[in-house]
């Protein structure tokens, strides 16, 4: 018998003084941990198979709320640990959470390392375009134009495309939807975790208190409907120009390829042995198919 989302809550959830969490009423990573537990749940793993690791920012809070094997790391180095972690183990199905300024700001050359791998790890990427924790300072992906407490009158950089900077980097899976498409999202983080490589599953996602109020938004429900009004499917945008679909959220899987994985890499050429186990995060069931 399936679990309601309240039982799988309560399945993955650590039972301790850890609660209520941290994050502000209207910010999007609760609505992200919740969507990446019912996918894991999907997967049929136990939770002893299950790593889970962040850096720091907002997003650093997830591991200490979740009851897999879990790590709360350093600034950006996410990826470092869990790299470590499935070569010294390929059969463990290791997660990274991780906010925007701590992917592809401070572990920006972690990030595209681990793309060009495609090292059998699944990267979620909580991108609400400020540094939320530490005050509201720019971050890799503040827009240009918006406020941000170190850019007063405004980001005058171009900011990085997260999945299309793991895309040219080697990634062998990358999707991305947003907050308000919560059904998508779960579904995605589902093919993520399936997919035997580098997979990334970029968020968009509302930060209410320090992006949203500097910025004028009235409140979180309304950056959830720019979201919504923003987003577009990934082939509905094929038609459009750079500019015209560089100005909205494209949503969807927006690359899916089979690639050499490094961990069997490894194991094949540099040991001379086949690979422990099944290095690839294959869980027993069909994929379900991907809503729009």
């Amino acid at each position: 018998m399936a679990l309601t989302n309240r039982d799988i809550l309560h399945k993955y959830l650590r039972h301790n003084k850890r609660f209520p969490h941290i994050w502000c009423p209207g910010c999007g990573i609760g609505i992200v941990l919740g969507a990446c537990l019912r996918a894991i749940y999907d997967t049929g793993w136990s939770k002893d198979e299950v790593v889970f690791s962040s850096g720091i920012g907002c997003t650093g809070r997830a591991p200490v709320y979740v009851d897999f094997n879990t790590l709360h790391t350093a600034h950006g180095r996410a990826l470092t640990f869990a790299t470590g972690i499935k070569a010294a183990n390929p059969k463990l199905k290791v997660v990274t959470m991780m906010g925007d300024g701590d992917a592809v700001g401070i572990g920006g050359n972690h990030f595209i390392h681990a793309c060009r791998r495609n090292i059998d790890i699944t990267a979620v990427i909580v991108n609400n375009m400020i540094y939320g924790m530490t005050g509201g300072q720019q971050s890799p992906t503040t827009p240009r134009g918006a406020l941000a407490s170190t850019a007063r009158t405004g980001v005058v950089e171009q900011p990085f495309d997260i999945a299309e900077l793991a895309v040219a980097s080697g990634a062998s899976f990358v999707a991305r939807t947003t907050s308000y498409h919560v059904h998508q999202m779960e579904k995605l983080i589902y093919r993520a975790l399936a997919h035997p490589g580098f997979s990334v599953v970029e968020i968009i996602t509302a930060a209410p208190t320090c992006f949203g109020r500097r910025n004028k938004y009235s409140d979180a429900v309304e950056m959830v409907k720019e979201q919504k009004a923003m987003a577009i499917d990934v082939k509905k945008a094929e038609g459009m120009g750079f500019d015209e679909r560089r100005s909205r959220i494209v949503t969807g899987v927006l690359m899916e390829r089979d690639a050499p994985e490094w961990t069997r890499t490894y194991a094949e050429e540099v040991r001379g042995e086949s690979p422990a186990g099944d290095s690839g995060n294959s869980p027993g069931e069909t994929t379900p198919e991907e809503t729009k």
